[in-house]
């Protein structure tokens, strides 16, 4: 081989072993060696920048978009609620959690499905008792599978039709639904086999922010909004009996008081439930569709609450307040800032909102806008000012529209009418305008830093190309092989497999797409099926925390060490690989 090939195998090999050995983030490893790539004269900036054109790249942004819109509009959370119920056994809640998510991974871009599911997983793991590592990693794994079935499933799919479009000159682009021949029979295999072994290998293990709880204890009224689907609703039918460490203290009905409320109590139009608990739980009563706070102070502020946050102010002893009852000191007309609830010494205030006399030292949850925070962060009045992260409040409201808004995306690409980018493209502009999602909001949602890999490591494609390393690549493996397509098939499968368990998905797609090219020009056959080994392969990365950004994005929150990727995904690997490599070839022939 010349000297430039030799150069970028040894680019690749240092970007194989930075991501496997340090933890350095993929897209400043990526971007480093396209960088090392331009300075030896390999490629030129125009080559090693022509990823960010690429259309699997766009659409993976795009459709990030359109699940902030899911998001926003409260759509994600209200289902998940739905779906997952109230299950008796581990099993059981890992079903009722892994079906549907197999099912949305394969409408919308895994990856933010899995974003969208964790709070909401993590939250109703604490209210069933059930350890979170026993959910995590089968919701990675769900997702994973479901995102096998269709092109948008994953951003693997989108990049390798991308190329199939680009350097394999195909005559019309895939269509959505068609993986789905090899896709269903992987994803109902691999979830039975989750279902059967993870009580055996998966452990009973605290996730590593499990032991730091919030001490404070705040006293919160809310009120069911006359029309919300809560009315006609028992306590436990609504989710109100199990929340994380938040209990019912009391319901106000007209002039009754309920105590020590029962879970069959059924709500009422304009009931106000009185809870005790720590501020997460406050947030996630916020959270609540046809749950507004109790206080009339909320609805006059001047910031719509779309653009609110939730703030803690502890009161100082020189604030002019102190002394008085809230409403009396008319607190939201001075600070434009709404109480919702107040947290003293672990004491339960037994007083609605308004009658709460306040006094040095009261923490206080405030609902208001960035200005407050602006404002009052070195006021006089305060001892501390601190912003509530993870806080938006769900535009509940527009929830019908993101939902007609993502069901139409789905039916003009699944038809054909549109391609999936113009579809998604179309949604996400949908979604903005009619303000399921603030421009703001679905800039933030966008992983910019996926995006950036993905798009980098289509240059180190392009290298291996322009250099003739996926040539010799090819031709070693043919040897190997001889003249039988099938074995090549495999060959490519595997090699794929464990790139992923060493690399970022995305880039072992990247990375072998051209080698599976040279492999079916020599061997003169069909580049699809080698192309759709290639996408499941590098999707099915189940063995590593690299292997897929979603086994990464549950590390944490489920407590899990390596040996549990390894115990639980080797022997998946394997199955999906005999499963996809002899059907491959009779769905697409060679």
């Amino acid at each position: 081989m010349p000297l430039d090939a030799w150069t970028t195998v040894a680019v690749l090999l240092l970007v194989f072993g930075l991501l496997a050995c340090t933890r350095i983030a993929p897209d400043l490893i990526f971007i480093g060696a396209v960088t090392l790539l331009i300075a030896f004269g390999i490629l030129t900036p125009k080559e090693a920048l022509a990823g960010v054109s690429n259309p699997g790249v766009i659409t993976i942004g795009v459709l990030y978009v359109v699940a902030a819109g899911l998001q926003e509009t409260g759509v994600m959370a209200s289902l998940a609620t739905r779906l997952l119920g109230r299950p008796k056994s581990v099993v059981a809640a890992q079903a009722r959690m892994m079906l549907p998510v197999l099912g949305m991974s394969a409408l919308v871009n895994n990856t933010p499905i899995v974003a969208m599911w964790l709070p909401v997983l993590d939250d109703w793991a604490k209210k069933r008792r059930i350890s979170a590592s026993k959910l995590m990693l089968p919701l990675s794994y769900a997702a994973i599978l479901g995102g096998a079935c269709t092109l948008i499933g994953t951003s693997t799919n989108l990049v390798v039709s991308g190329l199939l479009l680009e350097q394999a000159h195909i005559d019309k682009p895939l269509h959505l639904f068609e993986i789905a021949k090899v896709g269903i029979p992987c994803a109902i295999v691999g979830v039975t086999y989750i279902l059967l072994v993870s009580r055996f290998i998966l452990p009973d293990r605290k996730p590593v922010e499990g032991d730091f709880a919030d001490p404070k204890e705040y006293t919160i009224e809310m009120l069911v909004e006359p029309g919300s689907p809560l009315v006609g609703q028992t306590i436990e039918q609504a989710g109100l009996r199990q929340l994380r460490a938040m209990y019912l203290m009391e319901i106000n009905r007209e002039d009754d008081v309920l105590a020590a409320v029962s879970p069959q109590t059924k709500l009422q139009a304009n009931d106000r439930l009185v809870f005790v608990g720590i501020v997460e739980s406050v947030v996630e009563l916020q959270r609540i569709r046809g749950l507004t706070p109790a206080t009339d102070q909320v609805f006059k502020l001047d910031a719509p609450r779309s653009r609110r946050m939730l703030i803690e102010a502890v009161v100082s002893n020189t604030c002019p307040l102190v002394g008085q009852t809230i409403r009396d000191g008319r607190f939201r007309t001075i600070y434009n800032a709404a109480i919702i609830a107040v947290s003293r010494n672990g004491v339960r205030i037994k007083k609605k909102i308004g009658d709460i006399i306040l006094r040095s030292g009261d923490t206080l949850l405030l609902e208001t806008h960035q200005s407050f925070l602006d404002q009052q962060r070195n006021s006089r009045d305060f001892f501390l000012v601190s912003k509530i992260e993870g806080f938006r409040a769900p535009r509940h409201e527009r929830a019908t529209r993101a939902a007609v808004i993502f069901l139409a995306m789905v039916a003009l690409a699944g038809t054909g009418t549109l391609t999936l980018l113009t579809a998604g493209m179309l949604a996400a502009g949908g979604m903005i305008m009619l303000r399921c999602s603030s421009p703001l909001a679905a800039r933030a949602n966008v992983k910019w830093e996926v995006l950036l890999a993905i798009a980098a490591s289509l240059g180190l494609a392009q290298a291996m190309i322009k250099t003739g390393i996926a040539e010799d690549v090819a031709a070693g493996m043919l040897q190997v092989a001889g003249t039988s397509p099938v074995v090549a098939l495999a060959a490519i499968y595997l090699l794929t497999m464990l790139c992923t368990e060493l690399m970022t998905n995305a880039g072992a797609a990247v990375i072998m797409f051209p080698i599976g090219l040279k492999a079916a020009e020599s061997l003169d056959v069909s580049v699809l099926p080698f192309a759709i080994a290639i996408m499941l392969a590098a999707s099915f990365g189940f063995a590593t925390p690299l292997g897929y950004q979603t086994n990464l994005m549950v590390y944490g929150p489920g407590g899990y060490k390596l040996q549990d990727f390894l115990k639980m995904g080797i022997p998946l690997n394997l199955l999906m690989a005999s499963i996809a490599v002899p059907l491959i070839p009779i769905f697409w022939p060679f």
